[in-house]
């Protein structure tokens, strides 16, 4: 039996791999990737319609855990077979589809991609690929274990404006970088769990939404559909939200691996209330990651701060010529030896000042779909670019800034070979999620 301590103590053998899937055709007859979606409104449909509109996929299954918010998605593809449970999806769907997206609450991103992983399936799994470090490890031994096809959902990495700042970043424009900033102005400042509890919608079982998560009474609105996202159980706050979006483009251009050390701070307000400590993510926070030196950075190493909510880096690092120019609501500095990169969140990238870079052009670089680049290799054509190789480390720094933020004002150092940090009980114990009784998977 593989136990997840063998599968962690096997990532030391090949801590951050160069991943070639085992690609193959789609076992249909019509030559079509048949497919199930797990999770079907809100960001789930968006997900189904991109993926629908390659012609080489069908949507075999769709399953959601409110019924009432599958009623779009049965009305436009009424050939897929429908369910409100994916442990049944996948126990009834296992000879019949290939692939599965994930695009649920993030705490329930490992356990639907881990089993549909062993099961050969490949998998499309939504942003930030998990909720917890350890899931992000074990989901990228297992997928390189089962060579499938896998892309983790943060689609702007695919898109021409990440896919050109990559380029000149990469082309020496400002130099090596000595230093990174990342930000979003995403919060979800609850203030501790509202008293009581209401009716539970006829076409949502709650019992499935919860998961692996604790136990806890229905709220209308706190919960499902959307601000699970303020919520530690089930949610990661703004770095949760956004971090593998944002600090893509410094993963990506200058070929990041595990941060050395994090270290947060957050609101004086937030640490002291005990109740917003215990269940909700602050106002803001700021994590300052240590990453060793790569050829592409200036030094032995590399800071890079990320900061969210209702705090912004400091207005002068960006040396605007125009003083009304706003900081963008998100988006990543980068400090080079010979200037200043800015990349505003799903915008093309800017070299500031303006005045200082007059005539440079930006390179020839096009963009395209990240869904469809999926299909593509499950067919065996090409790769995917946030493949769980890439992914898994990436959701692995997002995942510690938020231990980072739950041990605050500490220097944790970071051991990402043994998994766990050198210094901190207390951040070790939030490495490992523990999973409600009835809710646990083998290795997860």
């Amino acid at each position: 039996m593989i136990t997840r301590r063998r599968l962690l103590k096997t990532s030391s053998l090949a801590l951050f791999p160069t991943f070639a899937p085992r690609l193959s055709m789609a076992n249909s007859a019509n030559g079509k990737l048949n497919h199930a979606c797990i999770g079907v409104d809100g960001m789930g449909w968006g997900d189904l319609n991109n993926l629908a509109s390659h012609p080489k996929i069908e949507i075999a299954a769709i399953c959601d855990v409110d019924t009432a918010r599958m009623e779009k998605a049965a009305a436009k593809f009424p050939q897929a077979r429908r369910y409100q449970d994916w442990r049944e999806l996948l126990e009834k769907e296992g000879d019949k589809i290939d692939s599965v997206n994930v695009t649920v609450p993030d705490h329930m991103h490992a356990s639907i991609a881990y089993r549909a992983l062993q099961q050969g399936k490949h998998v499309y799994c939504q942003k930030p690929l998990t909720h917890e470090v350890s899931e992000a490890r074990v989901l990228r031994l297992t997928a390189e274990k089962a060579g499938v096809v896998t892309q983790m959902g943060n689609q702007i990495q695919s898109a021409i404006e990440y896919r050109m700042a990559v380029r000149m970043l990469q082309d020496g424009v400002i130099g090596k970088i000595k230093e990174v900033y990342s930000w979003s102005g995403a919060g979800f400042p609850y203030r501790g769990r509202p008293a009581g509890e209401d009716p539970i919608p006829e076409t949502l079982d709650w019992d499935k939404w919860l998961g692996v998560a604790p136990e806890r009474p229905y709220k209308k609105s706190i919960y499902h559909d959307f601000n699970w996202r303020g919520w530690q159980d089930f949610g990661g706050g703004g770095l949760g939200d956004f971090g593998c979006h944002i600090m893509d483009v410094p993963f990506t251009a200058l070929e990041l691996t595990a941060p050395t050390s994090v270290r947060a701070t957050v609101p004086k307000e937030w640490s002291e209330h005990e109740p917003s400590r215990r269940d909700n993510w602050p106002d803001w926070q700021e994590v300052e990651y240590v990453f060793p030196g790569t050829k592409w950075t200036a030094g032995g190493s590399m800071k890079l701060t990320w900061i969210d909510g209702t705090r912004q880096p400091p207005r002068e690092l960006f040396e605007f010529e125009n003083e009304s120019r706003k900081i963008p609501g998100g988006g990543s500095l980068f400090i080079g030896e010979g200037g200043k990169l800015l990349i505003p969140h799903i915008s093309g990238p800017q070299l500031v000042p303006y005045s200082k870079n007059r005539g440079i052009k930006r390179p020839d670089v096009k963009g395209f779909s990240h869904y469809h680049a999926y299909i593509d290799a499950c067919h065996g054509e090409g790769t995917t670019g946030s493949n769980f190789s890439y992914a898994g480390p990436l959701a692995e720094t997002t995942c510690l800034g938020l231990v980072a933020t739950r041990v605050p004002h500490t220097l944790l150092q970071w051991d990402a070979e043994k998994l766990a940090f050198a210094n901190s009980e207390a951040a070790n114990a939030l490495v490992t999620p523990s999973y409600r009784k009835g809710w646990e998977i083998e290795c997860l």
